[in-house]
């Protein structure tokens, strides 16, 4: 079944557009991962779908709606989420305040402590650091509680935004494992990722964007052993 549908959207920044025509499905329950080069327009992407910024042209349908003129509030309270890229905590606020922060969209309330225990059991440095503030915690430790407290809403898609991004090599095999668990679980997700070899690997569906256009997409197994694909991201 289809999650989400993008079709044929335009969208930029003042005068400067970014994204031509770009139309991606996201099958429910699956994992898709974006890929391009730096400035190639995945955060832009991103941005349009959550209604950051506004679609030019083209539309979103989420959950069997059209939601490309909804409001950003309005699509995270139908369950489309994004963690963004700089994760954006309430630094100020303890570990367990951001996750509260993270399920105030009703349909999140009601399996509160039941997605806190399911959070600690994702991330039990969390629960560790449960009362430390979040402007304190290392980096690892803010991009865990980033993805705990998107996950705290309750989503029906994830999209999340280069979350390996200054992360020790380490934490990065900690993360895809994450990734892998969430995918099993059976949440449908869309990854933003520079680690493009692990995003493949464990990706059911990819799309390589350049230049603001789908250049290539298909099964990502089939993506990560495409030539071009493996000489300009992979270093092979």
């Amino acid at each position: 079944m289809i999650a989400m549908d993008v079709k044929e959207i335009e969208s930029g920044y003042g005068e400067v557009q970014i994204l031509w025509g770009v139309s991606l499905q996201l099958q429910e329950g699956h994992l898709t991962t974006l890929v391009g080069s730096n400035g190639s327009g995945k955060t832009t992407l991103l941005r349009t779908v959550m209604g950051l910024i506004p679609a030019w042209k083209g539309t979103v349908n989420f959950d069997g709606q059209d939601v490309t003129r909804l409001s950003p509030h309005t699509r995270a309270q139908m369950g489309l989420v994004m963690i963004p890229e700089g994760r954006q905590l309430f630094t100020d606020l303890t570990v367990m305040e951001n996750l509260e922060m993270g399920a105030t969209p009703g349909r999140a309330r009601a399996g509160f402590q039941r997605n806190v225990e399911w959070i600690f059991d994702l991330f039990p440095r969390l629960e560790e650091r449960v009362r430390q503030v979040a402007g304190t915690l290392s980096g690892g430790e803010q991009q865990m509680l980033a993805i705990a407290r998107g996950l705290m809403s309750n989503p029906q898609i994830l999209m999340l935004d280069e979350p390996s991004l200054g992360l020790s090599p380490l934490l990065v095999l900690n993360l895809f494992e994450v990734i892998r668990r969430l995918k099993e679980q059976g949440h449908t997700m869309l990854l933003v990722e520079q680690n493009v070899q692990m995003a493949l690997a464990v990706s059911d569906y990819a799309y390589v964007l350049s230049n603001g256009r789908i250049e290539i997409e298909g099964e990502a197994k089939r993506v990560r052993e495409m030539e071009s694909v493996r000489k300009a991201y992979l270093g092979l």
